[in-house]
């Protein structure tokens, strides 16, 4: 258990240790040692460049599609190294659950965008009422209930990102990466996805990547900044944007820079 001022994280669900990753001899992550608090939404923020997507990408090994990408030290999920030579990464990914910025659903059916990857997993429950269920748990079922046979690129923006959240909840995962999922959308639809975080974090452990510090403080409950590749200060939302420890955090949520 780790205590970050007067809060405390409780176990983790997943943790790095000493973690660095590098594209060829540049390091865009440097020993970064971290905790992520299971039913609780952590933001990363920081500014353009300071490894914010590539610390996501690694906690599920979707760097691993890089192939210029080196990682060292450990991420930790309930205790298992993800990184271990056993370890299957396609099994980190149906555990471990990401959203990316740009909404990107498959060319298919709203019906098929969720229902694929869980077929091609092996699962043999009943896919209609995976489907239902996923889409309930992404607020969306109310919207598309009578257009399941409908492509789901004829959706809005906020509607196909709130798609590709419940294609992710349908591999039925306890953690989910979600990398700037607002930042294509308008305003209307960020409150929406934002509303739903709140949610979600009933069932899931959420990971969001924002530039956006006023979403940061609005849905997390925990925050890491970032800068330079490295992890700055870590701690409850509320103390990093109203009594930061470093002063570089400091300058960082009062905009001196980035």
């Amino acid at each position: 258990m780790v205590e970050n001022g007067s809060a405390s994280i409780g176990e983790p669900i997943l943790a790095c240790r000493n973690l660095t990753v590098r594209y060829g001899a540049v390091a865009a992550v440097q020993d970064v040692t971290l905790e992520i608090p299971e039913h609780q939404i952590t933001a990363i923020i920081g500014p353009s460049g300071c490894g914010k997507s590539t610390l996501l990408r690694a906690f599920n090994r979707m760097n691993d599609f890089y192939l210029t990408v080196t990682t060292e030290g450990q991420v930790l999920y309930r205790g298992e190294d993800l990184y271990a030579p056993d370890v299957d990464p396609v099994e980190v990914r149906r555990q471990i659950g990401m959203v990316f910025q740009k909404p990107n659903p498959f060319p298919k059916s709203v019906f098929k965008n969720v229902a694929w990857a869980a077929s091609i997993n092996g699962f043999r429950g009943d896919l209609n009422e995976l489907v239902a269920t996923s889409l309930r748990k992404a607020a969306l079922w109310d919207e598309v209930q009578d257009k399941l046979d409908q492509s789901g690129l004829a959706l809005s923006g906020g509607q196909q990102q709130r798609l590709c959240i419940a294609r992710a909840i349908a591999l039925e995962p306890e953690l989910i990466l979600m990398d700037e999922p607002c930042s294509a959308l308008d305003p209307a639809s960020t409150a929406r996805i934002e509303d739903l975080l709140f949610e979600l974090k009933e069932r899931y452990t959420i990971v969001i990547v924002t530039h956006n510090m006023q979403q940061a403080a609005r849905v997390s409950d925990w925050t890491a900044f970032m800068s330079h590749g490295r992890l700055v200060e870590f701690g409850a939302t509320p103390a990093i944007f109203t009594r930061p420890s470093k002063r570089e955090t400091e300058d960082y949520v009062t905009g001196k820079f980035g």
